[in-house]
């Protein structure tokens, strides 16, 4: 079993960054590719950024060019830098580890003020 915990949500002005990073525990030699996900008030939970154990990474083109995953497999921990912030941005952000039937995080709020 893995465990993952979110931090460094919060509220930004529009135009602005905020890093998310996610740190997992447990089963971590299991771990292939972590992802983070979002959701909206009143929408599905979205894919917005996969990182597999290479360096290959895929983005949603919602926040391609304006997103960035990273991973630190030393400190079993990944990121997420968001920069260009748009109110459409506003939403739970989870971090994941090997897609929808495993891991998740408990969910970090990020608000996007215009």
């Amino acid at each position: 079993q893995v465990q993952l915990v979110e931090f460094g949500g919060g509220l930004v002005q529009a135009g602005g960054s905020l890093r998310l990073s996610c740190a997992a525990s447990g089963n971590i030699v299991s771990i292939v590719t972590m992802s983070w996900y979002r959701q909206a008030p009143g929408k599905q939970r979205k894919l917005l950024a996969t990182i597999p154990r290479g360096v290959t990474t895929h983005y949603a083109d919602t926040v391609k060019g304006r997103f960035t995953i990273s991973r630190d497999n030393a400190k079993n921990t990944v990121y997420l830098q968001m920069n260009s912030l748009k109110p459409e941005d506003t939403a739970v952000y989870y971090c994941n580890a090997n897609g929808e039937f495993g891991s998740w995080g408990q969910g970090t709020q990020v608000t996007v003020s215009s």
